[in-house]
C-alpha cells in the first residue's frame, strides 16, 4: 500500500497527512481507497479477486493502524469483508463499475480516482426521500452515505455521531418510508439504541427546530387550558386523581394511587379529552381510558432490570417507558420499540 501511495498523485500527501496528524480525516480516507482501488482494477480489471480484495485491506490498517476497526476479529473488515463482499474497496469498485458502463464501458485511472463527491451522482445506492426533506443540505448519498454508516457503527465520540447521522437523515427517511427496508432501520442505525439525543436530533432536522420546540415554548400556557377542560369532564375516581396530580396536589399518606408529576399527568388528561375513535363496521376491541393511558406510557422501577419490562411488552405498539425511584420522580425516558430500548 506504501508502495502504490508513493507512486500515484496524492499518496505522499496522504501518507504526511497522517505522520503529522496520526490520523485521517474523511476525504483523506476516501481518497486513499480511491487511489488503491485505482491500482487494483488497473492491474487486474473490474473485478479483482478476493484475496487482492483481502491484502489491500489488511496492507492499509498495517500502514494506518488508526485506522483499524478495534471491535472486529481482524480489524480490517470495514475496508473489506471476504465472508460479505462489503467494505469501503468493494463499495468504490461497485462505483468505478457503474462509471465504466455510463461511459461505455472506458475505463481508465482518471475514472477510478475520481472524487468522492462525484461518486454519489447516479451512483444507486442509498438515496433521497425527496418529499420529506428538500430543505436539507449537506446529506450524503452513494459510497459517502454507505461509509458513513459504517463509521458511526465503530466510533465512540459522541460528536462525530450525531454529526454523521445528521447527514444520513435523508437515507432513514428513505427507508422508513419503505415498506419492505423499515424494518431495518435499528439494523442499520444501531446508535440509536446507545445514543440519547438521536432522536431528538431527527425531530429537530425533519420539522425546523422552530416548530420542534413549539410545544415546549407554549407548554406553560397550555397546561392550564387542559387542566381546565377536564375539570368539566364528568369526575371519576382516576381522573379526580389525575387532575389533582396535574394542578400539583399530593396524595395523602397511604393512598394507593402512584402519581405523576404534574406535568405527565396533564399530559395523560389529554387522553380524556381526546373524543374516542369511531368503531367502524368491525367491532373493534374497546380499552378503557386508564388502559389506553399504558399504550402512550409506562413506569419502571429504577431498581429493576430493563429487560425485565421487555420481556413482559406484548403488542407492537410503540410507548414511552418512563424510569425512576417513583412515578413523579423519572429519571431517564425510552422508546419501546420492537422489542428495543431507544433513550430520548
Amino acid at each position: 500500500v506504501r508502495n502504490i501511495l508513493v507512486e500515484n498523485a496524492g499518496g505522499p500527501a496522504i501518507l504526511d497527512e497522517y505522520k503529522e496528524h496520526g490520523k485521517l480525516t474523511d476525504s483523506a480516507r476516501r481518497h486513499l481507497v480511491n487511489i488503491v482501488v485505482a491500482h487494483i482494477t488497473d492491474k487486474e480489471g473490474r473485478v479483482p479477486s478476493k484475496e487482492t480484495k483481502t491484502r489491500c485491506a489488511f496492507g492499509i490498517v498495517t500502514l494506518f493502524p488508526s485506522l483499524k476497526d478495534p471491535y472486529s476479529r481482524t480489524g480490517y473488515e470495514h475496508f473489506y469483508d471476504p465472508k460479505s463482499n462489503q467494505g469501503y474497496i468493494s463499495w468504490r469498485l461497485k462505483t468505478v463499475s457503474r462509471q465504466s458502463k455510463h461511459h461505455g464501458g472506458h475505463h481508465s485511472k482518471k475514472d477510478a480516482r475520481s472524487s468522492g463527491t462525484s461518486d454519489s451522482e447516479g451512483s444507486g445506492g442509498p438515496t433521497a426521500y425527496g418529499e420529506t426533506c428538500n430543505h436539507l443540505e449537506l446529506q450524503l448519498e452513494g459510497d459517502q452515505c454507505k461509509e458513513a454508516i459504517s463509521f458511526m457503527n465503530y466510533c465512540a465520540e459522541k460528536d462525530l455521531i450525531f454529526e454523521k447521522m445528521k447527514a444520513t437523515f435523508k437515507h432513514r427517511q428513505f427507508l422508513i418510508h419503505d415498506a419492505a427496508k423499515s424494518n431495518t432501520v435499528l439494523l442499520v442505525f444501531p446508535r440509536f439504541l446507545d445514543t440519547k439525543g438521536l432522536i431528538l436530533q431527527d425531530f429537530d432536522v425533519q420539522f425546523g427546530t422552530e416548530t420542534a420546540s413549539r410545544l415546549l415554548e407554549q407548554w406553560d400556557s397550555l397546561k392550564p387550558k387542559i387542566i381546565a377542560e377536564a375539570r368539566t369532564l364528568t369526575s371519576t375516581l382516576h381522573l379526580t386523581n389525575l387532575l389533582s396530580d396535574a394542578q400539583g396536589n399530593s396524595q395523602d399518606e397511604g393512598s394507593d394511587w402512584q402519581e405523576w408529576d404534574s406535568d405527565m399527568s396533564s399530559i395523560l388528561l389529554l387522553a380524556y379529552l381526546m373524543p374516542p375513535s369511531p368503531g367502524g363496521r368491525n367491532k373493534s376491541t374497546k380499552i378503557s381510558i386508564r388502559e389506553a393511558m399504558d399504550h402512550i406510557v409506562q413506569f419502571h422501577k429504577a431498581c429493576r432490570s430493563l429487560t425485565e419490562h421487555i420481556n413482559k411488552s406484548e403488542g407492537l405498539q410503540p410507548h414511552l417507558l418512563a424510569v425512576g425511584s417513583a412515578k413523579n420522580i423519572i429519571h431517564d425516558f425510552y422508546i419501546v420499540l420492537d422489542g428495543k430500548l431507544l433513550p430520548c
